[in-house]
């Protein structure tokens, strides 16, 4: 009897349309993320919409959901991780597994997340409220034009079930250093980072989401260089000259 997994190992149509909704989930998901952070347009966002409860039961909820999402981002892009899940799924299929996996336990955040609206700080109507929401817009912009400072569709999984269908091997990873990595070694975390802290009303659940977001990309991107060091040859002398987030030594 032929599975649905049998029909995606043989990298047809199959496979390519898996992707693609992979792919389409993510690119839904990240836009709600934009609007969820700015407190605009959507039904819930970071501080409306979502269920009630007292400050410290929100506070142990959202950590909890932003856990499931740090841990599932982390374990699965974990080498070790991959060499067994590609047991289970198509090796060709193994990205846009991750993404489809990433994108559900974010939605997944957002549908649960239990807002703290209590005013930190609030940027008045002013030229820094300006300022503040610029930075914002460019946090995201650069989050964007990162993804496509390699091969966007590598990184989103799209090219692996078109490789197989063609019957091509995905080419050897090797290290390519764009304008941006020559500044940082991770311009879109930096991106990501700006995005999460500037916000010109900042109440308590947004700098819960901040907080811990920042720190998981700080701790993150520690796994990430680890095995990119034993995965690209010459990565250890880049990163020993080149900052982590911002152009200036001390971060190194």
């Amino acid at each position: 009897m032929t599975t649905s997994i049998d029909v995606l190992k043989r990298g047809g149509a199959a496979g390519i349309g898996y992707a693609a909704s992979a792919y389409l989930l993510f690119t839904a998901v990240t836009g709600y993320a934009v609007a969820f952070l700015a407190d605009t347009v959507v039904p819930r966002t970071v501080d409306e919409g979502g269920p009630t409860a007292s400050t410290a039961v929100s506070v142990v909820v959202d950590a909890l959901l932003l856990s499931v999402f740090a841990v599932q981002h982390t374990v699965m892009a974990r080498p070790a991780f991959k060499r067994r899940w590609t047991r289970v799924v198509p090796a060709h299929l193994e990205r846009a597994t991750y993404v489809f996996a990433a994108s559900a336990s974010l939605a997944l955040t957002f549908a649960l997340w239990h807002p703290v609206p209590d005013v930190v700080w609030d940027v008045g109507p002013t030229a820094g409220r300006v300022a503040v929401w610029a930075a914002y817009v460019l946090g995201w912009l650069l989050v964007v034009a990162m993804t496509h400072a390699f091969d966007h569709a590598e990184l989103f999984g799209l090219r692996q079930p078109l490789l197989r269908r063609s019957g091509q091997e995905p080419a050897t990873p090797q290290l390519s250093v764009p304008l941006a990595y020559r500044l940082v070694r991770h311009p879109m975390m930096t991106g990501f980072v700006i995005a999460f802290w500037a916000a010109p009303t900042m109440t308590v659940g947004h700098l819960l989401f901040a907080a811990l977001s920042t720190a998981y990309v700080v701790v993150g991107v520690r796994f990430e260089e680890r095995d990119l060091a034993g995965q690209l040859s010459g990565y250890e002398d880049y990163a020993a000259r080149t900052p982590r987030f911002v152009p200036w030594r001390l971060t190194r």
